[in-house]
């Protein structure tokens, strides 16, 4: 039971009255009792609602970033009348409005109500319960009740940097000979002769047939499909960073930024969805001590769906990643020569106690290409001057990029190719560079 603000108002009404009664204590008594009785009677033609019935209907998957609506049905098989309000609780991250909802559902009657979610973050978002407060026809007393009605929104990740796809894909075009121009390269397929133009490369003229022609000749290549390329995601405590500027309104703090794991799912969409149109067999893995998510066999219409909702659980785990577990699993998982896409961060420490002593063995099977998220406030902190503090910012910030480009020196010493960029960058900065590959003959 719960009384309202009429019950709590009529008793002030009251209190005043007993001011300028002849014989205070019995107007106390009475205007006690008269309240009480009230309040009784009032509870008593209040809709029951332990016996509600509820069902929900509504989409259960949302970008981030988006709206989606969730239905709740309310059925009242009691006797009464239930009018009053009624709370639908989400977590907060999950964004729902309104937070309270009237309701009036006769006797053998249901009604309709819709939350609108705009979530926050990523992951599944789980409803928590339903609490209805049923009013009296009075309105000076409510029996309330909680209930569990479950239904879960599974927020995806929102691939801005699918804005980068047709500029690449136009590139991609290129180098697949839909435009004139064919590239030449080692593991490529031959394509087609034509004549030699100013500006070819000499190694690709065939002199048999040039001798045949009596003119200069070349061979035209095509870069070769059905290449596999694997995306491994590290999830470990390195990932949990947040840096840049979140580009989600209301998705943390724009000050805080998006988390490093983000920033390397997008360049990871991305990078999926020009390997999937280039003919390449595209796999996931996402691993810190143990394998979070493993995605293959994915068919080129289904991909993106399938990647986005392998991420959408996935969470940085504040552990140290574990670096020959991580080089172990993905040569379990690919035999055959690939390449492997490895999305990390280029913390110093982490690296040289982690991957950098076990990726040679990584890296001798496989062509190895690490990308990693660049905090733009060290670049900030390194031109900084004017003050005492400011040089010393500066100082540590100028020694955290030096450390960094020598983990970069290292891996490329060890035949990785290495991509560094900022947040906004990472996506087609990791997409150029697979496209270079591609030209080059190297996938």
């Amino acid at each position: 039971m719960a009384l309202t603000g009429r019950a709590g108002l009529l008793a002030a009404l009251g209190a005043v009255l007993v001011l300028f009664a002849p014989r205070p204590g019995l107007a106390v008594a009475g205007i006690l009792l008269l309240l009480a009785a009230l309040v009784v009677v009032d509870l008593l033609l209040a809709g029951g609602v332990r016996g509600l019935r509820f069902h929900r209907d509504g989409e259960r998957l949302v970008r981030l970033g988006q709206s989606v609506r969730v239905g709740l049905v309310v059925e009242n098989p009691g006797p009464r009348r239930v009018r009053g309000v009624l709370r639908d609780a989400w977590p907060p991250s999950a964004g729902a409005t309104p937070r309270h909802l009237r309701v009036d559902v006769p006797h053998g009657e249901r009604r309709r109500l819709e939350t609108t979610l705009t979530p926050t973050r990523r992951g599944d978002r789980e409803a928590v319960t339903v609490t209805v407060r049923s009013v009296g026809p009075l309105g000076l007393a409510a029996r309330q009740g909680t209930h569990r009605v479950p239904w879960s929104v599974r927020v995806l990740p929102p691939f801005l940097s699918r804005r980068h796809l047709p500029a690449r894909l136009a590139r991609l075009r290129e180098l697949d000979g839909r435009h004139p121009a064919l590239v030449r390269g080692q593991g490529t397929e031959f394509d087609s002769l034509r004549e030699y133009v100013v500006g070819d490369d000499v190694r690709s003229i065939d002199w048999r047939a040039s001798a045949r022609r009596s003119d200069v000749v070349v061979r035209t290549w095509r870069p070769e499909r059905d290449r596999r390329v694997l995306i491994v995601l590290d999830t470990g405590r390195t990932s949990a960073g947040r840096v840049g500027v979140s580009p989600i309104p209301g998705a943390g703090a724009r000050t805080a930024g998006w988390p490093r794991l983000d920033w390397s799912m997008d360049a990871a969409l991305l990078l999926a969805a020009l390997a999937a149109r280039a003919g390449d067999r595209v796999d996931f893995l996402a691993y810190d001590r143990g394998v979070r998510a493993w995605l293959s066999g994915a068919s080129r219409t289904e991909l993106l769906s399938s990647l986005v909702t392998s991420m959408a659980p996935i969470e940085a785990e504040l552990v140290e990643s574990d670096g020959p577990g991580m080089v172990a699993a993905v040569l379990a998982r690919a035999r055959r020569r690939c390449l492997v896409v490895l999305l990390t961060d280029l913390n110093p420490a982490a690296m040289e106690e982690g991957l950098l002593p076990v990726l040679p063995q990584l890296s001798a099977r496989h062509l190895v290409l690490v990308a990693s998220v660049a905090d733009p406030k060290v670049a900030a902190m390194a031109a900084g001057r004017g003050t005492a503090e400011r040089v010393y910012d500066a100082a540590a910030a100028e020694q955290l990029r030096g450390e960094r480009r020598r983990i970069i020196s290292l891996l490329r010493r060890q035949g990785v190719e290495v991509v560094d960029a900022l947040p906004e960058d990472l996506a087609p900065a990791l997409a150029d560079a697979y496209l270079a590959l591609k030209a080059a003959g190297r996938l």
